[in-house]
């Protein structure tokens, strides 16, 4: 290797964007290939290159969420016992330290190799439909223990030599309940990974071997210094705490919390999570690795720089994280991991909260947690057993610069169309729209969630769901207001009409039963009375905002029509609304004081 070797750049443009092609070709042939609706269609599947060391060089942002996914391979098999053509795989949570976070994320590593020695590794994820446990689709809000959501395979390499590990391979299909399934999208993440293997061999035979390493080092060096300028830049010196809430964890009837202190001295910026409250017995539980509070700020940070990637440079330009074992952020095996999303969004909402009163305000208003419902149903004449897992969206967070994004699903993945859920599952969509006021109103509202109605047609069914932010809702920064809840209800309107527990399982449904599942919506930025009132009456015309709101959030006063705004009556009301309380955090319903310590609750 000869990384320290300058690179022109010329060169390293011609690499870099040579390098995000081979993986964007390896998403497209996972997209192509893959079988489950999880993959193909919900779109739940990551890639990523890291250079010789493990280090990520290039990747899609999500994979911030994750550690080091290289590293705990090597624990078990060392670099220099590796040969051209091995494949590594694993899903074990607690045996890659959080490199992956729950049961269903399986991980593909390829070796790379040129001009005779390793250069790095390709690397491709995908969430499997079935992997075992307690209930089909392995994931269940009520699992207890980590044993409950499926198989767990360590680290262990499947393809030595161009000869496949059949044995294991074996046993791994025999515990899942959809074997052709599972087997397919084992195909199409291999397929994936020794693709992007290819590609990376032919860039160093055109480009050589030392080239490329010198680039992947310059690619993470340029990461680092974007990082480190945009800290220095942004956060000013001192100690800025948070602590923000998760409903509960669907076993108990508690609220865990999830606390963050920002501190930033002489250029250095440390996390310290050792106050967010002890793990849970439900499956909230979040193996963080280090490197993703450092990924989620950096990335952040650096979304307005030209041509800087999601790299390992954010974790070298960003100092100590910690967390505090036994907690909700570093578990105890075998607490249950399933839902982990729900503690990887108040990570999320605690570092931009903490960030907020760090810069005035200047950070993200909280996000709402996906939503997800897991639909197993039976057709009694013809013995089908189908399962429907589908992750519906959610409002996103409001920016100093912008609305929250509408209906969004974890950044990067899509929800199902309609057409393919009534053709696959035994569900009839009956009604698809955004959820009316959801979005925290500001001057730059929230993100909206939405509405989907679902109507049972199978004989029997039992519905699992899991739904956040509804004793606390996504809060809204500097005077915006917080998102609204949502909610799922049975029979909507009918005599029989019940409200589900948001996290919840077993919940039994019959044939012609109609679920109404209402996501939360994203907090606000900014006073809405700050919000031009010609803005808010077009969000009425669109149906992101009713008449009421229009006038008790924003102040902005709509003729019958609701096309005219009354001039003197708005100004009058807002000038009344002016004089209320306001403060830089709010939810729906209070305002948070921001100057407020960080209180100690353990436990």
């Amino acid at each position: 290797m000869n990384a320290s070797k300058p690179i022109d750049a010329i060169t390293l443009e011609l690499i870099k964007g040579a390098v995000q092609s081979a993986r964007r070709e390896m998403e497209a042939l996972i997209d192509r290939t893959s079988m489950s609706p999880f993959i193909r269609e919900k779109k739940d599947y990551f890639t990523a290159i890291f250079d010789a060391r493990g280090q990520l060089v290039v990747s899609t942002a999500m994979t911030l969420a994750a550690g080091n996914l290289i590293d705990c391979v090597f624990e078990r098999y060392p670099a220099d016992t590796m040969q051209p053509g091995d494949l590594y795989i694993y899903n074990d949570s607690y045996g890659s330290k959080g490199a992956v976070s729950h049961n269903n994320d399986m991980v593909f590593i390829q070796p790379i190799y040129a001009a005779g020695r390793l250069i790095g590794f390709t690397e491709g994820w995908g969430h499997l439909w079935d992997i075992g446990g307690m209930v089909p689709g392995s994931i269940s809000p009520a699992a207890t223990d980590v044993f409950q959501e499926g198989i767990v395979i360590p680290p262990t390499r499947v393809l030595r030599e161009g000869v496949w590990n059949d044995e294991l391979i074996a046993v791994f299909m025999r515990n899942t309940r959809f074997p052709t399934m599972v087997k397919g999208d084992f195909s199409a993440l291999t397929a994936a990974v020794q693709l992007g293997r290819r590609r990376m061999e032919d860039i160093a035979a055109q480009f050589g071997a030392d080239v490329v390493e010198t680039a992947f080092a310059a690619i993470i060096n340029e990461t680092e210094r974007a990082t480190r300028a945009a800290v220095e830049k942004s956060i000013p010196d001192g100690r800025f705490s948070f602590r923000d809430w998760i409903d509960g964890d669907c076993v108990t009837d508690a609220s865990y919390s999830v606390a963050v202190t920002l501190e930033k001295q002489s250029g250095k910026l440390d996390f310290d999570f050792s106050l967010t409250d002890d793990q849970a017995k439900g499956a909230i539980n979040f193996i963080m690795d280090p490197a993703v509070p450092k990924g989620i700020l950096g990335l952040y940070l650096t979304s307005r720089e030209p041509g800087i990637l999601p790299n390992a440079g954010y974790r070298r330009a960003m100092g100590d994280v910690t967390i505090r074992p036994g907690s909700l952020l570093a578990p105890r095996e075998p607490a249950p991991l399933g839902m982990r999303s729900h503690s990887v969004m108040r990570v999320n909402s605690s570092i931009f909260a903490a960030l907020a009163k760090a810069t005035g305000g200047d950070a993200a208003a909280a996000s709402a947690v996906y939503v997800l419902y897991y639909l197993r149903s039976l057709h009694k004449q013809t013995g089908k057993l189908d399962l429907c897992i589908e992750g519906l969206a959610v409002g996103f967070g409001a920016r100093p610069f912008g609305d929250g994004i509408d209906a969004v699903y974890y950044v990067a993945q899509k929800n199902y169309p309609v057409e393919f859920a009534e053709m696959e599952f035994g569900v009839q969509i009956e009604g698809y729209a955004m959820h009316i006021d959801s979005g925290g109103p500001g001057r730059w509202r929230g993100g909206m969630g939405i509405v989907r109605d679902l109507r049972i047609i199978a004989d029997e069914a039992v519905i699992g769901v899991r739904m956040d932010n509804i004793k606390f809702p996504a809060f809204g920064v500097a005077n915006g207001m917080g998102g609204r809840a949502g909610r799922i209800t049975v029979n909507p309107g009918r005599s029989d009409e019940r409200l589900l527990k948001p996290l919840s399982d077993g919940n039994v449904l019959k044939k012609g039963d109609v679920v109404r599942i209402m996501t939360s919506g994203g907090g606000g930025w900014g006073s809405p009375l700050e919000r031009p009132a010609a803005q808010v009456r077009d969000d009425v015309l669109d149906g992101f905002v009713s008449a009421q709101s229009a006038r008790d959030d924003y102040g902005v006063v709509l003729t019958d029509d609701l096309i005219e705004i009354d001039e003197p009556a708005t100004a009058a009301l807002r000038a009344k609304l002016s004089e209320q309380k306001r403060g830089m955090f709010h939810r729906h319903g209070y305002f948070d004081d921001a100057e407020a310590p960080l209180q100690e609750r353990i436990g």
